[in-house]
């Protein structure tokens, strides 16, 4: 069996991104060890959800290590940075903020997690951070970075297949869907084009799992947020795959799993 560890910028991205790789990895055998550069203390909350006295951070790191249980995973740890909040805030000028971080010494934390645990495969975060959070720019830079330092054979960057995503957004549209305002399908610029992925993971076996683990991070996703109040149908449509890309990934490159010639 073989050990992945998955990088990611706050919590709950790793329910959304990379939820069904890790659980089906989990349910394989495989050891799975999920690393947060920062708490996500800079996320939204509504009013009265938190406990008298209770910061966002703490409920935020214990709705991490309930959706890791639902998912398998078998360690859980905080690279111990501050949340950047989102590119062009005051936010992004915190020296203790990952987006601030020196990305060397950054990758060396990482980097002595991947040796301890002797991964064999690490995801991080395609170039643009999926969709240009400076956090997620950051977790793509320290990730592969730290994956180098460690002599990490497989390095993944975790990505979005945008033809697949408009096209799904565009038929759900079309059927009568109503997409949240914020959301053009004419204009979604998430991801990578199609001929970039390397690697897409079949989870719609698993998506009742990864609702479960996603429904754990109730800071962030409500029951009702477009997300969850989806049809079945419809989120297994839109979370039924989890895209890649290899990196140095030999020319023509197709994979349907991360531990493929591990």
């Amino acid at each position: 069996m073989s050990t992945l560890v998955v990088f990611h910028a706050h919590p709950d991205d790793e329910a959304i991104a990379t939820g069904g790789t890790m659980a089906k990895a989990a349910a394989a055998g495989h050891r799975v060890v999920l690393v947060v550069a920062t708490r996500g203390e800079r996320g939204e909350v509504a009013d009265g959800y938190l406990e008298p006295g209770e910061a966002l951070w703490q409920r935020r790191v214990e709705e991490t290590h309930a959706a890791a249980a639902v998912l398998g995973v078998s360690r859980v740890e905080f690279l111990g940075y501050v949340d950047s909040g989102m590119m062009g805030t005051p936010e992004n000028d915190d020296p203790a903020s990952f987006w601030q971080a020196d990305v060397e010494e950054a990758a060396r934390r990482l980097a002595d997690i991947l040796e301890e645990e002797r991964a064999d495969v690490v995801t991080a975060y395609d170039e643009n951070g999926v969709y240009g959070h400076p956090d997620h720019v950051q977790v793509h830079r320290v990730g592969v970075r730290a994956a180098r330092l460690a002599g990490t054979p497989k390095v993944y960057l975790s990505t979005v297949d945008n033809d697949y995503v408009r096209a799904a957004m565009a038929e759900a549209v079309a059927s009568g869907v109503e997409m949240p305002g914020d959301i053009d399908p004419a204009n979604f610029d998430v991801g990578v084009p199609a001929e970039r992925i390397t690697t897409t993971v079949e989870v719609g076996d698993l998506v009742d799992l990864k609702r479960k683990a996603m429904a754990c991070h109730g800071s962030q996703i409500s029951e009702s947020s477009f997300f969850l109040a989806m049809d079945p149908d419809m989120f297994k449509v839109a979370f039924g795959q989890e895209w890649y890309i290899l990196v140095d990934a030999p020319p023509g490159t197709v994979e349907t799993d991360v531990f493929a010639g591990c």
